[in-house]
C-alpha cells in the first residue's frame, strides 16, 4: 500500500483542486438531494458496512425511490466513491479540531483514537475490511488519501513530542511513521471484526509510543492507558 500510493498523486491533486473550486459556489437546489443521499449513504456505510448496505436500503431510509438515487449516481460504486470522499473530509476536520486543542502529543494520539472508536463502534464488521474485500480499487484510493494527510499529522505530532521531551531526539521519523502505518494498514485490511481492529490498533499505538518515548513520555503513556 505505501509504495502504491505514490502513483495517485496527480489524481488526488486534481480532485482536491476541483473540490476547493466547487466550494466557492453556492449549491443549486438540484444538488441538495445529491448531498442528502451522500450524507445518508455515508452514515449507513459506517454503521453497517459498504457491502451490506444496498441502494434499496438507502432509498428506504430516506423515504425516496431507488430511481431517484440512480438519477444522481449511476451505480453503487460511484456512490461509495463520493461517500468515502465525505468520510475523508469529516475525519480530517475532526483530527484538526483535536490538534487545535493543544493536547500534549501522546494525549493527542489517544484523543484521535477515541474519535475513530466513536465513529466505528456501532459496526460489527470493519467497514474498511468490507471496502477492501468488495471494492478494492476504491479502498486503495481512499487509503492513499488517508496516508498522505495522516503522514503529515503524525510528523507534526512527533516533531512536537521531541520538542516537549516526550519523544527521543535521535529517532528516524520517516521510518517510525512508515512502520506505524504499515501495521495500522495491515490490521484494517485483514481484520474482520471492528472490535478486534480497535483492540489491535490500541496495542500498535502503545507499541509505537514506547518505541520512541523518553522516560517522561513513558509516564505520560502509562497515565493515558490507565484512564481508558
Amino acid at each position: 500500500m505505501l509504495k502504491k500510493c505514490k502513483y495517485f498523486g496527480n489524481y488526488f491533486g486534481i480532485q482536491s483542486f476541483h473540490f476547493t473550486f466547487a466550494l466557492k459556489f453556492k449549491r443549486f437546489p438540484k444538488y441538495q438531494m445529491e448531498d442528502k443521499i451522500i450524507a445518508k449513504a455515508t452514515e449507513m456505510f459506517l454503521k453497517l458496512g459498504f457491502k451490506s448496505v444496498t441502494m434499496d436500503d438507502i432509498a428506504g431510509e430516506m423515504g425516496i425511490s431507488k430511481k431517484t438515487i440512480y438519477k444522481y449516481f449511476i451505480n453503487k460504486e460511484v456512490l461509495i466513491e463520493q461517500a468515502t470522499g465525505t468520510m475523508h473530509k469529516k475525519l480530517h476536520e475532526k483530527i484538526e479540531g483535536i490538534m487545535s486543542q493543544n493536547f500534549n502529543p501522546i494525549r493527542e494520539n489517544f484523543e484521535i483514537r477515541k474519535m475513530f472508536k466513536g465513529m466505528f463502534q456501532i459496526a460489527d464488521t470493519s467497514p474498511l475490511y468490507q471496502l477492501k474485500k468488495h471494492y478494492p480499487e476504491i479502498h486503495e484510493k481512499m487509503m492513499c488519501r488517508e496516508l498522505e494527510d495522516c503522514h503529515l499529522f503524525l510528523r507534526q505530532n512527533i516533531d512536537r513530542g521531541i520538542y516537549l521531551g516526550l519523544y527521543r531526539k535521535e529517532i528516524d521519523i520517516d521510518k517510525v511513521i512508515n512502520f506505524y502505518y504499515t501495521l495500522i494498514f495491515h490490521i484494517n485490511e485483514n481484520t474482520v471484526s471492528e472490535k478486534e481492529t480497535q483492540e489491535l490498533e490500541l496495542s500498535v499505538l502503545e507499541y509505537h509510543t514506547r518505541a520512541i518515548a523518553t522516560e517522561k513520555g513513558v509516564k505520560e503513556l502509562e497515565h493515558n492507558l490507565s484512564i481508558l
